[in-house]
């Protein structure tokens, strides 16, 4: 597959993602790190942790009113140890392996937004999911569905404005220590730079439509698209 190919496919995916992400709160990593899992594994996590800056910092302001400041400290908290074990995962892992990761990650996170209990976003719970997230999305760059788990049963407004919250806190949190670990290149940031157009057309798009939409049926459709992609990836080529 040539290289222009490639970029559609993957600008293609973040414009969906984006517009996805804007409307429900989660979505973006779940689809994006299996297309770039397939097609560009070298850009894993650094252009997908760059590219959800932007995204989240939009979503967070645009209903910031809403934010659970308390939760988005507990979580923070809880995300610094989990970002450093998973920097070591990533150190670790050959490019086989880390895809063998992302799509485990990916099968997991579906299945806990599926079927795990009810979490309260409360302190103990709030640290846990931190470290959780910390680890996930540091190594592969998935870290939405505990968040979404945490404060599933909270208002529409409050789960999109608080998740991007703690996303955006820990994305920097990551991308500084990954860039102290030399991990952290050039061509990373170029793709990412590539790919902003899309993320900016799809986060309006969902400004425009996310009062109105099925939530439930969209949501639904991701994790179904993700929990595919995840098993995908785990197989052996």
């Amino acid at each position: 597959m040539n290289e222009i190919t490639v970029f559609v496919i993957i600008a293609a995916a973040t414009g969906i993602a984006a517009f996805i992400q804007g409307a429900i709160g989660i979505g973006f990593a779940l689809i994006v790190a299996p297309v770039l899992g397939f097609l560009r594994p070298d850009l894993l996590p650094i252009a997908l942790l760059i590219l959800m800056l932007p995204l989240n910092l939009y979503v967070g302001l645009r209903e910031r009113e809403a934010i659970d400041w308390q939760g988005v400290g507990w979580i923070s908290l809880g995300r610094l140890p989990g970002t450093f074990l998973g920097l070591w995962i990533l150190v670790i892992l050959s490019a086989d392996g880390l895809n063998q990761v992302v799509g485990a990650s990916t099968v997991i996170a579906v299945l806990a937004a599926l079927f795990a209990p009810v979490f309260r976003p409360q302190r103990n719970a709030c640290a846990t999911v931190g470290v959780i997230t910390g680890i996930t999305e540091t190594a592969t760059g998935v870290g939405g569905p505990p968040l979404a788990l945490l404060y599933q049963h909270r208002p529409g407004p409050e789960l999109r404005s608080t998740i991007a919250c703690c996303f955006l806190v820990g994305e920097i949190i990551s991308l500084i220590i990954l860039a102290a670990a030399g991990k952290f290149h050039l061509d990373q940031l170029l793709w990412a730079l590539c790919l902003l157009p899309p993320l900016i057309l799809g986060s309006v798009a969902s400004r425009m439509t996310h009062h109105r939409i099925d939530a439930r049926r969209l949501r639904q459709g991701v994790l179904l698209f993700a929990l595919v992609s995840g098993v995908i990836l785990m197989l052996p080529l």
